[in-house]
């Protein structure tokens, strides 16, 4: 397609009216809180940390009105333009949800369909009614108060497997129809509070279980891959249904479908974003982030929804604080980087080439082009770039915890390898199965499906329960030992965080091909190691159009360095993240073709750590 320039597994909400089953009950009432993975609004959720002093201080951040280019469509504005647009009454909120629902109501296709809708599948629901009334408000509250928040009136998608008060959430299936949600989830309930609106759920993939995703069709060409597990929320940000939206990932899932769609994305530390209120995957490892067009967007929603959320989410009370200000203006100067040491790890190894091959020797000719170009220009910006080892989870001395074959025993003769050890207690202290159970019984209609997807629910919560402490203490220490390794790994070679290319060929079809032909072996490490990344596009392949995406990725509470150098690059090279996919045409919404796209899932390209580690083994 051409281009033109102008989580998871138990529910996060029960509905109340069966069996008595309440929200809280589904996720495990006070020892949720313990693991991190809880109920939004159990108390009401503290200010973000990093948000702005002041919509007027951001503003001097922002371009005046007069220095912002005059765009085709007011689809096309970047969340940072808006809100100067906004204040500006150059446009009005009402105008700009209008605008990206009519594109729904053209482009998305039908909703509640995990498959093949006939349209792009971004979207899963809608509340249009609810958006609208949403945007009224924030009309009046830009006219009326000059300190209204910064995303005031700014229309986002959700990712299936968060909560929004009103809506199901259904995490990419039906076998939670019914899981209504009675209170926002922490980060939306933040993005409300700053006057955002939010129109509803993006797809997710199936239980988010794949990193690939077939349900949407890609932004730039919807016969190929969208990423998963937030596939929606890529694809409808890069497609122009929403200015931006929130992912969720446990291994992947906002970093791929971001890369697959050229969007500008920021997968947070664990810690830094309150996880409560969304379906779980793997307390330990979830973490909410923003998927947006440009690295400035993604950090301007960042800012709004980041910060301490202790009692339903304590692992928020292990950033810094206050988190220091995420930046949103690129530095002056011809050398902004100058000082800066990106390490490219060589030992970062992508599946086509396998352990041995240097990454870059896997690309395809457009990839390794897009490559060599943009560490090119890093360094005609100031950088220092170079190769260096990284750390050799293959190595069992580098890494006794994500890849290692040890095992540590039980007191029944049995054994379970380290991370089994750390996330299956987490999932025990959340009642993760028995939550399903609940779920399955108060929905019977469900239980089929849901028992095809967990088997034995008892035997799994059994096995996780027996796991002593000790064992649990000696996974967490192995995991700590991994992330001092890697850190000593940059320390060793001077890098101040590292550069890969998150997905190194074109990407597959959704139907008939193989899904991802190159990609990185260990997408898991970073969630392993609790290390944040930055995704951004920095080209668009010869053949296809499809994008190019690299990523910066370092150490935990490194996000300031990786967004300031990723705002650096995208000031001087604004036209990749400000293309746009031309729309595609699909049939009449009558004549749509509404058929199930089947997410088969290997386990090498699962989003659940403990599958993948099932297909290392």
């Amino acid at each position: 397609m051409r281009r033109t320039t102008h989580s998871t597994a138990t529910p996060p909400t029960g509905d109340g009216t069966r069996s008595g089953v309440s929200r809280r009950s589904l996720l495990g009432g006070s020892a949720a809180a313990a693991a991190g993975a809880t109920v939004a609004g159990l108390v009401a959720a503290q200010p973000a940390a990093a948000a702005p002093s002041s919509t007027q201080e951001l503003l001097k951040q922002l371009p005046p009105v007069g220095q912002i280019p005059r765009r085709a469509r007011i689809v096309d504005y970047e969340i940072g333009e808006l809100i100067v647009l906004l204040r500006a009454k150059k446009l009005t909120s009402v105008e700009l949800t209008e605008a990206y629902l009519d594109r729904i109501d053209k482009l998305n296709g039908p909703f509640e369909v995990y498959g093949d809708n006939g349209g792009y599948n971004a979207f899963v629901r809608i509340d249009r009614e609810g958006a609208l009334a949403q945007a009224a408000a924030a009309d009046k509250l830009l006219r009326n108060d000059p300190k209204a928040p910064p995303l005031c009136g700014i229309p986002f998608g959700i990712k299936d497997s968060v909560a929004v008060k009103g809506l199901e959430a259904k995490n990419g299936t039906h076998a939670y129809t019914g899981n209504k949600s009675h209170r926002d989830a922490t980060v939306v309930a933040r993005l409300r509070d700053q006057g955002a609106v939010i129109i509803g759920h993006t797809i997710a993939s199936a239980f988010s279980g794949t990193i690939a995703g077939t349900f949407a069709g890609n932004a730039w060409n919807p016969r190929f891959i969208p990423g998963g597990s937030s596939q929606g929320s890529g694809v409808a940000t890069a497609a122009r249904l929403a200015a931006a939206t929130i992912g969720e990932e446990t291994g992947g899932s906002i970093i791929m479908p971001s890369a697959a769609n050229g969007a500008s994305a920021i997968k947070p530390s664990l810690g830094l974003v309150s996880t409560a209120g969304v379906m779980p995957l793997s307390p330990g490892y979830d973490v909410l982030g923003p998927i947006a067009r440009s690295v400035r967007d993604a950090s301007l929603m960042l800012a709004a929804v980041l910060g301490p959320d202790p009692a339903p989410d304590p692992l928020t009370l292990s950033a810094p604080q206050p988190f220091p200000a995420l930046p949103v203006q690129a530095r002056g100067g011809k050398r902004p980087l100058a000082g800066t040491t990106i390490g490219i790890p060589q030992t970062d190894w992508m599946s086509r080439g396998g352990t041995g091959v240097p990454p870059a020797d896997t690309y395809d000719g457009d990839h390794r082009a897009s490559f060599e170009r943009f560490k090119a220009e890093l360094v005609a910006l100031g950088a220092t770039v170079k190769e260096f080892p990284g750390l050799d989870v293959t190595v069992a001395e580098n890494d006794p915890y994500f890849r290692t074959t040890e095992r540590l025993p039980l007191p029944d003769g049995t054994v379970v390898s380290p991370a089994t050890a750390v996330l299956s207690p987490n999932r025990y202290e959340i009642r993760y199965w028995q939550a399903v159970q609940a779920f399955a019984e108060a929905y019977p209609e469900n239980a089929a499906a849901l028992t095809r997807q967990f088997g034995n629910l008892a035997q799994a919560a059994a096995n996780a329960g027996a796991i002593p402490a000790s064992v649990r203490d000696e996974g967490e220490r192995r995991r700590r030992t991994l992330q001092a390794n890697y850190q000593r790994a940059l320390d060793a070679a001077g890098v101040d965080f590292m550069l890969v290319l998150p997905i190194g060929a074109q990407i597959g079809p959704r139907v008939g091909g193989t899904q991802l032909r190159n990609y990185r072996t260990f997408y898991q490490l970073p969630n392993a190691l609790t290390w944040p990344m930055v995704t951004f596009p920095i080209g668009y392949d010869s053949t296809e159009g499809l994008p190019i995406n690299a990523a910066f990725w370092g150490p935990r509470f490194s996000e300031p360095a990786l967004v300031q150098a990723a705002l650096d690059y995208q000031d001087r090279h604004p036209q990749y993240h400000r293309a746009a996919p031309t729309d595609p045409v699909f049939a009449p919404s009558q004549a749509r073709r509404m058929a199930p796209v089947e997410e088969t899932v290997p386990p090498e390209l699962s989003n659940d750590p403990l599958v993948a580690e099932e297909a290392w083994s």
